[in-house]
């Protein structure tokens, strides 16, 4: 049996009670996917926690080189990185007590989801944050009801 994505009705609650994004792999480049996707979550509510050792700060923010840098809860990690260096990830998801790991869009990796899983976390492979949360809560999550 392979991976199955969580319902809509689960990824929506997952979204509801995610407030702080570790983004793995986020660009301060403003014509990448990774920090367009970032911007328009942040401006839906979001913390968004760029994970990136080759920048100090984007989108306002902090960065941090690893997962295990950031001094605060996280909620969930979504991930801009090649699927084989997912699984490396997931561990570091694991490790600091994450709630969920999201794999974007084209991103897949059975390991990745076998280590998330064992530890706890909700794991979401091959979609868009960005498009699931304007699907399920198209107001924003000020507005959720």
């Amino acid at each position: 049996m392979g991976f199955n994505n969580p319902s809509r009705e689960e990824l929506k609650a997952l979204l509801e009670k995610t407030e702080v994004i570790a983004v793995v792999g986020l660009s301060a480049s403003r014509d990448r996917v990774s920090y367009m996707v970032s911007e328009a979550m942040k401006k839906k509510g979001y913390r968004i926690i760029p994970v990136n050792p080759n920048a100090a700060e984007i989108l306002d923010e902090t960065c941090y080189a690893s997962l295990s840098d950031i001094p605060f809860p996280v909620d969930l990690v979504n991930v801009f990185r090649r699927s084989e260096y997912t699984p490396e990830v997931a561990e570091e998801a694991v490790k600091i007590g994450a709630k969920a790991l999201w794999l974007q869009l084209g991103i897949y990796s059975e390991e990745a989801a076998q280590i998330a899983e064992a530890g706890g976390l909700t794991v979401v492979m091959d979609r868009c944050i960005k498009v699931e949360d304007s699907i399920l809560l198209p107001h924003g999550k000020a507005d959720q009801a």
